[in-house]
C-alpha cells in the first residue's frame, strides 16, 4: 500500500476540509486560534516577546507552520529571532501540493534576542509555505508578522475543486467509506476562478493500486469564467480495508494543468491492518530531566501510535476505530503522540527513572483507524540519577571559615533569566506534563491542585502565579524587580495566584497547629508561639527550604547587602524541612535543567549537609548551624520517610538514636501496619498492600516520639 501524506482528513462521503488561506493572508499570533488555512504542530508561544508580542515559538527539531493558500502568492515576510540559538537549521520551504518541498530560505544564524524582518518570493505555482525547525542543536526560534501578499492577477482561467462546499486543494485527500461491493456516490464542483476565458477540461482519470474501485461517471469538459460544473466520483469497494488511488483532472489551467486529488477509500468500517511495526527505537542526548527518541519507519504505514510506561513495560493495548491524542491513557500507558512523526522529546521526565516504550503501527484516518497491535517496537531507558560534575564541588571545604564565601562563587554569577520567561522555559519544558485531549496540566506547589490547561500556558488565564519562595519584601532590593534574584528560577514555583500564593502571602513558612484558613494541601494559620505562618503540603516543605536557602547564600554580600534570613523566619524549621523532605527525583532533575540554562546550581538540593555550616539568621559560617537545643528538635531533625510518594516500599530513618517501634495510620485514624522493631536506625516497611491515598507514620524512639506523613501511590 502506498503511503499518505494527510494535507486534508475527509470523513465518509462527505469532506471535513482543511481550508485554504485566501490571499493577502497574514497573522501576528495575537491569539492562539490559527487564521483559515494555517497549521502549526503544537508550538508554544512567546508571550512577552514579538515584533510585537506574542510570537510563535519553535523548541524542537520539526516544530512547523502550514500556510495553504488558495492563489498565486506575492511576496513572504515575516520576522525572525533566535533565542540561545546555535548549530542548529530552520528553513522557510514552499511546495505545488504539500508533499514535496523545495527551500525558500535556510537560516543558521537568525539574529539574537533582535526580531528582524525578512522577505522571500515563492513561485507562482505555491500552494503550501513552511516554516520549520528543521535541525535543533540549542536554542529556540520566535517567529512572528507572518504575511503573505497576493500574487500577479487572477490568470483568464484558473480551476478549484470544490466538495460539500469546501475548498479541495491539489494534492489534498479525499477519504470515503463504504461497504464492500456497495457503491458510494460523491459530487465535486469545478469552479473557474478565472475572469477572462474558458477552462478546458481534456480529463478526468484515475490511476494507483486500486483504481478499479473508484470511477468517473462523468466530468465537464468546459467551465466559462467564474463559473462552475459537477464531476461525479464512484466509489464501489471491492474488498475491505484500504483502498488507494489518484484522480488527475486534466484542464488548461496554466500553472495547475494537472490537478491531483488523492483517494482515499475504506471497504467497511476500517482502514488495512498494517504489516510491520516500526523498528531500531534509539535515545539521544539522555539527561536526568530530558532525552530525545527516534525510531526507523516502516513502509506502507500512515503513523504511530507511541506509549510510555514508567517502571516496566506497557502492557495495553490501542482499540481500532479510536483515535488517540497526546496524554490519553491506554490502561497502564500514556499516550505520547500519534503521528507520522518519527522523532520526538517525551516530557515530564525525571531522575533516575525507568521508562518504557510501545510503538503501534497504524493505518487509516479518523475512525476508520487500525493499529497492528502484535508484538510492538519497544524500548526502555534509564535517567541517570544526577547531572552533577564529581569534581563540581571537590575544592570546597566545609571545614574551611572561608566555606560560605567559597559556596556563594558557585552559585554567583550566573546567567540570568527573565521573569517573563518562566512559562516560556520552566512550564512548557520541566513543570507542565501531558494529560489527556491533548492538554498539559501544572502543579500549585503548595497545595498540590493540578490545574489542566490548553497550550499555550497563561498565568492569567490560569489564575497562577510564579511565586518567590523568598519573599519579594524580604529582599534588601525590595522594590527592584529587574535584578536576577527575583527572577532567579530556583526559587519560582508555580501556584495559584489567589488560592495559595495570596494565602502566603509574604508570612513566614512554619508548622500551623491552629489553621484559619487553608486550601487543600496548605494552610495558614499560627504555630505554637502565637506567631502567623503559613504551611505548604508535605511534599513540597524541603523544597520549599531549600529554595529560601539558596537565594540567601547565591546573593549574600552581592552589593553589600545582607541577605540573612528576617527574625521572623525560623531557620531551624527549613533545616527540618530539608531533612524530612530530602531532594526526590523530580527536584534533582529540576535543579539540573536550572542549570543547564541558569549555568549554576542549588547546592543544598547537591548536598543536603551544607546547611549545617550555615548560620542564616545572620549569614555567618557555623560549624555547629545544626545542633539542635532538644531532643525533639534532634529527632525531628533526623527523621527520614523516603521515597514520598511511596509505591511498594517505605524506608523509616533515624539519625539520632533508634526506632523501637512504628505505627502507620490512614487517614482515618486507623492503624493499617505496625511493628516492634528492637532498636533499629533504619526499618523497611511493604507497603503494597496499602490503598493510595494519606497516611501518618509514627515511630517511637527511646528519646521520644516524632510523626511524619506520607503518601502511598
Amino acid at each position: 500500500m502506498k503511503k499518505i501524506i494527510f494535507v486534508a482528513l475527509l470523513a465518509f462521503s462527505t469532506m471535513s476540509v482543511y481550508s485554504q488561506a485566501t490571499l493577502p493572508s497574514a497573522w501576528s499570533f495575537s491569539n492562539v486560534n490559527l487564521p483559515a488555512g494555517w497549521t502549526e504542530s503544537g508550538t508554544n508561544f512567546y508571550t512577552a516577546s514579538g515584533n510585537t508580542p506574542p510570537a510563535m515559538k519553535f523548541d524542537g527539531t520539526g516544530d512547523y507552520l502550514i500556510i495553504n493558500i488558495n492563489s498565486n502568492p506575492g511576496d513572504l515576510t515575516y520576522y525572525l529571532t533566535g533565542n540561545g540559538f546555535s548549530g542548529g537549521t530552520f528553513t522557510v520551504e514552499e511546495s505545488d501540493f504539500g508533499n514535496v518541498w523545495s527551500t525558500l530560505n535556510t537560516h543558521n544564524s537568525p539574529p539574537n534576542a533582535s526580531y528582524t524582518m525578512f522577505t522571500d518570493v515563492p513561485q507562482s505555482s505555491t500552494r503550501f509555505i513552511r516554516f520549520i525547525y528543521t535541525n535543533k542543536v540549542s536554542g529556540n526560534i520566535g517567529l512572528d508578522d507572518v504575511s503573505i501578499d497576493i500574487g500577479a492577477a487572477t490568470p483568464i482561467q484558473e480551476i478549484n475543486v470544490m466538495q460539500s462546499g469546501n475548498p479541495l486543494v491539489s494534492g489534498s485527500t479525499y477519504i470515503t467509506n463504504s461497504p464492500v461491493s456497495t457503491l458510494n456516490s460523491a459530487t465535486f464542483l469545478i469552479e473557474n476562478l478565472g475572469t477572462l476565458d474558458t477552462l478546458n477540461i481534456t480529463s478526468a482519470t484515475i490511476s494507483g493500486v486500486n483504481s478499479s474501485d473508484f470511477s468517473v461517471v462523468s466530468f465537464p469538459a468546459n467551465v466559462i469564467a467564474n463559473d462552475s460544473d459537477s464531476l461525479i466520483l464512484n466509489f464501489t469497494p471491492s474488498s475491505s480495508g484500504t483502498r488507494i488511488a489518484v484522480l488527475n483532472i486534466a484542464s488548461n489551467d496554466l500553472d495547475e494543468p494537472n490537478y491531483i486529488i488523492n483517494l482515499y477509500g475504506i471497504g467497511g468500517n476500517l482502514a488495512s491492518e498494517p504489516i510491520q511495526q516500526a523498528s531500531n527505537f534509539v535515545f539521544t542526548n539522555l539527561k536526568t530531566f530530558t532525552f530525545n527518541t527516534s525510531f526507523n519507519a516502516t513502509d506502507s504505514v500512515d503513523g504511530y501510535l507511541v506509549l510510555r510506561k514508567k517502571g516496566s513495560a506497557p502492557t495495553a493495548f490501542p482499540l481500532d476505530g479510536t483515535i488517540y491524542q497526546r496524554g490519553d491513557i491506554i490502561g497502564d500507558a500514556q499516550v505520547v503522540y500519534s503521528s507520522n512523526v518519527t522523532t520526538v522529546t517525551p516530557n515530564n521526565i525525571v531522575a533516575g527513572t525507568d521508562y518504557y516504550f510501545a510503538v503501534f503501527s497504524y493505518n487509516g484516518p479518523s475512525n476508520f483507524r487500525n493499529y497492528l497491535i502484535n508484538t510492538p517496537l519497544s524500548a526502555n531507558i534509564t535517567t541517570p540519577n544526577s547531572m552533577l560534575s564529581s569534581s563540581f564541588y571537590s575544592n570546597l571545604s566545609t571545614s574551611s571559615s572561608s566555606f560560605m564565601n567559597d559556596l556563594h562563587a558557585l552559585t554567583n554569577p550566573h546567567q540570568t533569566q527573565y521573569y517573563s520567561y518562566y512559562d516560556d522555559l520552566m512550564i512548557a519544558f520541566f513543570e507542565s506534563r501531558d494529560t489527556t485531549l491533548d492538554r498539559r496540566v501544572v502543579t500549585c506547589v503548595y497545595s498540590g491542585e493540578n490545574k489542566i490547561y490548553n497550550e499555550p500556558f497563561d498565568f492569567s488565564a490560569t489564575g497562577y502565579s510564579r511565586e518567590h519562595t523568598y519573599c519579594h519584601s524580604w529582599m534588601p532590593t525590595n522594590p527592584a524587580q529587574n535584578l536576577p534574584e527575583y527572577s532567579d528560577f530556583h526559587h519560582l514555583f508555580p501556584s495559584n495566584l489567589n488560592s495559595a500564593n495570596i494565602l502566603r502571602s509574604n508570612n513566614p513558612l512554619g508548622e500551623v497547629t491552629n489553621v484559619t484558613s487553608s486550601f487543600l494541601g496548605c494552610k495558614s494559620g499560627t504555630n505554637n508561639n502565637g506567631q502567623v505562618v503559613f504551611e505548604p503540603r508535605d511534599e513540597h516543605k524541603g523544597d520549599a527550604a531549600r529554595a529560601i536557602m539558596y537565594e540567601a547564600i547565591c546573593y549574600n554580600s552581592i552589593n553589600g547587602n545582607s541577605w540573612a534570613l528576617p527574625s521572623y523566619q525560623d531557620q531551624m524549621i527549613l533545616k527540618n524541612w530539608h531533612f524530612q523532605d530530602p531532594p526526590d527525583n523530580w527536584e534533582i532533575a529540576r535543579n539540573d535543567f536550572i542549570d543547564s540554562i541558569q549555568n549554576n546550581r542549588n547546592p543544598f538540593v547537591d548536598s543536603m549537609n551544607y546547611v549545617c555550616f550555615i548560620d542564616f539568621s545572620n549569614m555567618s559560617y557555623d560549624p555547629s548551624a545544626c545542633i539542635p537545643s532538644s531532643n525533639q528538635e534532634l529527632l525531628n531533625l533526623g527523621f527520614v520517610t523516603y521515597p514520598n510518594p511511596c509505591i511498594d516500599q517505605l524506608n523509616i530513618y533515624v539519625d539520632a538514636t533508634t526506632i523501637s517501634s512504628y505505627q502507620i495510620i490512614d487517614n482515618l485514624g486507623n492503624i493499617v501496619l505496625s511493628n516492634d522493631v528492637n532498636n533499629k536506625k533504619t526499618v523497611k516497611v511493604n507497603t503494597s498492600k496499602l490503598s493510595s491515598g494519606l497516611y501518618s507514620v509514627n515511630v517511637v524512639t527511646p528519646i521520644g516520639k516524632v510523626q511524619k506523613n506520607i503518601i502511598i501511590q
